[in-house]
């Protein structure tokens, strides 16, 4: 679920935002937003994405006026998933496997 919050929340951002004209750079960042939240959404790349969106989201909390909020809750989202990983239903899972960490019983 945290995936597809960010990732869809991140491409209507990227959508959205270039359409007052912003300069070349600001238009790049937007692009590159909408591919890590494309890559967010499948599930592919799922740390990199997600420490992109989290860089992304703190970039905007200092760049941009009005209610920080919003990039807040997506930043820490994007963060926990760079550092959770994608979850079963990814296709970094189907790809190289679904990691599970078993923490071993505590012998007294």
């Amino acid at each position: 679920m945290m995936r597809l919050v960010v990732g869809i929340g991140m491409v209507a951002h990227g959508f959205a935002a270039p359409r007052g004209g912003p300069p070349i750079l600001s238009a790049m960042v937007h692009v590159l937003a909408v591919g890590a939240g494309l890559l967010l959404f499948a599930g592919l790349w799922t740390p990199i994405a997600g420490a992109f969106v989290a860089i992304t989201a703190l970039w905007n909390i200092f760049s941009q006026p009005g209610d920080p909020w919003p990039n807040i809750m997506v930043g820490t989202l994007a963060a926990a998933l760079a550092l959770l990983g994608p979850g079963a239903w990814s296709v970094d899972a189907r790809l190289f496997g679904w990691k599970r960490i078993d923490p071993p019983d505590r012998k007294s």
